[in-house]
């Protein structure tokens, strides 16, 4: 019994060591691979215009994109080794195909990224302007690269194709099945416009703040200008994608659509179906204590029509083993993600109005304090909804680490549960100090600003072998504009 219980407790806290390294790994390439994008952006503004403004841009935001690529190498690592450390009998068996495509994706994708990112970095001036740009589409590729293979890892333990169990090891019989799995193409273009408008937005909303703060107004509105307009197309597609992403659910995993509407009866098929704004549920007694509901709106929200053609599984149909837990985390993290999205739309075409009316120009920018602060507000705001997304895609999917194949408390290594704690503990403890280095030196990117007075690459004659350095040229305005 002892034993029994030892294992339990080594099963949860090796589960919440990795939701710790995925959650704080997580922050820094949602905005890499999004900035990376960016970067290609205005870098090849600036080469068709000549506009210097553009090259400062790319020599600006590359500071944090570095500052952030070095932070989700270091953090990154450590979660990957858990799948031998804490998870060993998982990797055995799926090893055949889920340890191949954690292999492409760092021989393949975080190589490519990294042995262009020097030559992105500290090429200007030493290469052929025509050659950094495509060191700089080299890493942004890398850079997406790496997403695609992560969400197809991981999509294939949401509904796993190509293959079957045999004792208890996944056999691969068809390796583009399992790439192409049912969940992979929705889910790549998810989590891929995710980064995007995440990095959209802390863009956008570092812009604001300089210009609230009377800095630089003209350069950072045009920042905010590119921003807004890849945003009147990235914000709407979000949506629209993540609606096709959740129909998914409704058709492969229905225990997880289940927990997402904390909905314990059942549905048939040709009923309506209410859909509950907010709820309180109730695990124990398996209902909602409190509820604020729709009648018809889950019918509307799935197959835009008031009566659903599939009945809607409720959870108790399920035995409470063969369900998830903590339907409450499950069903606010997906109206938390759900928000920021229309938060975000909504605060794009409240800019893009703003824009159309002219109250956008470098001269009248500064007056819309209101809508700078909105976007202030919202650069954190891409992070919690990716965070939160992962939550439910990821604790919506027990009890299984692969989805209706191995269960989570199979999957995990039989080691010391004080063992594990010890690690969790320490990794919390590293990874809080690497969050506020990470703080610090991001705040001094920020308050230092774009130097302006850097020397332009020569666009006609070749390269000097040893240029010389730029030297930093500090904020030269006046003492009234910080006030």
């Amino acid at each position: 019994m002892n034993l029994s219980i030892a294992f339990l407790d080594t099963v949860s806290l090796s589960r919440m060591q990795f939701a710790l390294t995925a959650i704080f790994h997580m922050l820094w390439p949602v905005l890499t691979t999004g900035m990376a994008i960016y970067l290609v952006m205005v870098e090849g503004m600036w080469l068709k215009t000549r506009n210097p403004d553009y090259y400062y841009h790319a020599r600006f935001w590359s500071k944090l994109y570095v500052l952030n690529f070095g932070i989700g190498v270091a953090s990154g690592l450590p979660m990957e080794f858990q799948f031998g450390t804490n998870w060993a009998p998982f990797s055995e068996a799926t090893g055949d195909f889920f340890g191949s495509i954690l292999g492409f994706e760092g021989a393949m994708a975080f190589m490519l990224e990294a042995g262009f990112l020097g030559i992105m970095l500290f090429g200007w001036g030493r290469v052929h302007p025509v050659i950094h740009y495509l060191a700089t589409i080299m890493v942004a590729f890398g850079a997406n690269l790496s997403t695609f293979w992560i969400l197809v890892a991981n999509s294939w333990l949401q509904t796993p194709a190509g293959g079957e169990m045999v004792n208890g090891k996944f056999i691969v019989s068809d390796y583009f099945q399992a790439i192409f799995n049912p969940f992979m193409v929705r889910s790549v273009a998810h989590m891929f416009l995710a980064t995007l408008e995440t990095s959209l937005f802390v863009i956008g909303g570092i812009s604001a703040w300089y210009i609230l703060k009377q800095r630089q107004v003209a350069f950072f509105s045009r920042s905010l200008k590119i921003v807004l307009a890849a945003a009147i197309a990235v914000t709407p597609l979000q949506i629209l994608v993540g609606h096709l992403s959740a129909e998914q659910v409704y058709q492969y995993q229905p225990t997880k659509l289940a927990a997402i509407e904390s909905k314990w009866e059942t549905s048939p098929a040709g009923a309506p179906a209410p859909w509950t704004v907010l709820a309180i549920p109730d695990e124990k007694n398996e209902r909602n204590s409190w509820e604020l509901s729709i009648p018809n709106g889950l019918g509307y929200i799935l197959e835009f029509k008031p009566k659903l053609s599939e009945p809607v599984l409720g959870l108790k149909e399920w035995e409470r083993g063969d369900r998830p837990k903590m339907i409450g985390l499950i069903y606010y993290s997906f109206r938390i993600m759900s928000g920021i999205g229309f938060f975000l739309a909504g605060l794009m075409l409240l800019s893009l109005v703003q824009w159309v009316r002219g109250k956008l120009s470098a001269e009248t920018i500064a007056q819309q304090k209101w809508l700078m602060r909105g976007w202030i507000f919202s650069a954190p705001l891409g992070y919690i909804a990716v965070e939160s997304g992962w939550i439910v895609r990821c604790v919506g999917r027990q009890p299984w680490t692969m989805y209706g194949k191995i269960r989570t408390a199979d999957a995990a290594s039989h080691i010391p549960a004080e063992q594990v704690l010890t690690t969790l503990l320490l990794f919390a403890g590293v990874y809080s100090l690497l969050f506020v280095t990470t703080l610090y030196f991001g705040s001094r990117i920020i308050q230092q600003g774009p130097n302006l007075a850097l020397i332009l690459p020569n666009m006609d004659s070749p390269p000097s072998v040893n240029p010389e350095p730029a030297k930093f040229v500090p904020d030269q305005r006046p003492v009234e504009a910080e006030q």
